[in-house]
């Protein structure tokens, strides 16, 4: 008899799961396992919202799997402890089978560094990846990986082939032994909010939803995707961090809603959104191929910034209470519901790292201890990008204006009135710059500055020459 542990790390999911049909064409019999691992529940980038989320897809995964037949495992441990166990105990109950462990590849340093420990010892199989097109599926001509994205991305667009891509259909029943035991399913974790209910059906909606009509929502992402007072994005960013949803099927949307464009902005609405997907491939290879990312700067020179660091500073920003309207409404956004738009995370980031001069890795950790979708390689790529130390060809001096960008991507105001209730009642005009409201209006709005909402915490204008010479100085 042949067991395949399907060791599940990334991909809760039965639909497109290469690690399971791996698993299922070797085998007799497939054992699902998920291992609760105290090195990333305990980590200090830990979310409990995320972890929430993570446990609610086990949930509807475990019973999934009850529906053909099978059983999901759950044990708590390392890794390298629980395979080893598990490994002895299908041995005592089958000491004639052979038995093999699958599992998808991952990139961060700590993932590489446990699976090589493992597979010293293990028979184990990595099959896929989390990205569309592997770490080195894209590469320049001479083998070296990208490292500026416009290239990667035409590069990528040359391999893929979306007509040769066939989703692996989710089994009709798994044969699984009956034998080892499971322990439970933590119940600690608060659980997902109704803004993003866990589980590939979800996922699978939710991409329906935002590509599948002529009025679907990607056909306007090129114009609308940059708006958080609209509902403009695909918000499948913690589906594809957990693998709920596969990427391969989210690409072949993309490519499907271009074909079927109505006209020139759907078109083009399908186009931007498969970028989107192709920066989620990019950073996933940053990481694989230049580790010292997690850490520090792309650009090492970018080490010797010196941040000053203002821990009252700081959490101002993490609890919204900066004085300024659309980077507040984003942060109170992203402690509710564990989510943030977008165009919202480069404005944050811009202003901690820019205006306030902390850091960016503070902020990276700050996103990481919240977001459902927080990803080491998508965060760390993106918090780089804000902060002008990663891999993006426009240096250091790109600052956006918290309050011009509010005016442009919330123009009426109502994603700061959301968040912001104390600015419900001010205008439109004056929405992100309310301290220019005059006294009587601030009475009659019911908002004193300095009382019911804060003064801004910096001048922007001010920040933004100190920023600049502050960079200029790390290269002196």
């Amino acid at each position: 008899m042949k067991i395949a542990i399907w060791w599940i790390r990334r991909d809760l999911r039965l639909d497109d799961n290469h690690a399971l049909h791996a698993a299922m064409r070797w085998s007799d019999q497939v054992l699902p396992l998920y291992i609760i691992d105290p090195a990333l529940t305990g980590s200090a980038y830990t979310s409990d919202r995320r972890l929430g989320f993570l446990l609610g897809g086990l949930a509807l995964l475990q019973s999934d799997l009850a529906t053909r037949a099978s059983r999901l495992v759950i044990r708590h441990g390392t890794p390298f402890a629980v395979l080893g166990q598990i490994v002895e105990e299908l041995r005592v109950c089958a000491p004639a089978a052979t038995i093999r462990i699958y599992a998808e590849t991952d990139y961060s340093p700590y993932a590489k560094a446990r699976d090589q420990a493992i597979a010293a010892t293990y028979p184990l199989h990595l099959v896929s990846s989390p990205a569309i097109l592997p770490p080195g599926a894209v590469v320049k001509d001479d083998g070296s990986a990208y490292t500026v994205f416009t290239p990667y991305s035409r590069r990528w667009k040359a391999t893929f082939r979306a007509e040769a891509v066939k989703p692996l259909p989710a089994p009709v029943i798994l044969s699984t032994p009956a034998f080892p035991e499971s322990d439970t399913l933590p119940a600690s974790a608060p659980p997902p909010g109704p803004e993003f209910p866990p589980g590939e059906r979800a996922a699978a909606r939710r991409l329906a939803a935002f590509t599948e009509g002529a009025e679907a929502p990607i056909a306007r992402y090129a114009t609308d995707r940059d708006r958080p007072d609209l509902n403009g994005t695909s918000q499948l960013s913690p589906y594809l961090r957990f693998g709920m949803l596969s990427p391969r099927r989210a690409a072949l949307a993309a490519y499907r809603a271009e074909a079927e464009a109505a006209d020139e902005p759907a078109r083009r609405g399908a186009q931007v959104w498969l970028d989107e997907l192709i920066w989620r491939d990019f950073y996933i290879t940053i990481l694989d191929r230049f580790p010292h990312v997690r850490g520090g700067s792309f650009r090492p020179e970018y080490d010797k910034i010196r941040w000053a660091n203002d821990q009252a500073a700081f959490a101002a920003w993490c609890e919204g209470r900066t004085g300024y309207p659309f980077v507040d409404a984003a942060m109170r956004q992203l402690r509710a519901i564990g989510w943030m738009h977008n165009r919202a995370r480069m404005v944050v980031a811009s202003f901690l790292v820019k205006d306030l001069l902390i850091d960016w890795r503070w902020g990276e950790r700050w996103f990481m201890q919240h977001l459902l979708d927080g990803d080491p390689a998508a965060n760390n790529g993106g918090w780089q990008w804000a902060a002008g130390t990663g891999t993006d060809a426009a240096p250091y001096f790109r600052i956006f204006n918290p309050v011009s960008q509010g005016q442009k991507f919330d123009p009426t105001g109502d994603y700061v009135r959301r968040w912001v209730p104390e600015l419900s009642a001010v205008p439109p005009k004056q929405i992100h710059a309310p301290w220019q409201l005059s006294a009587a209006d601030q009475r009659r709005v019911r908002c004193i500055i300095g009382q019911d909402y804060p003064h801004p915490i910096i001048d922007h204008q001010f920040a933004r020459v100190r920023a600049l010479e502050v960079y200029k100085q790390a290269f002196a």
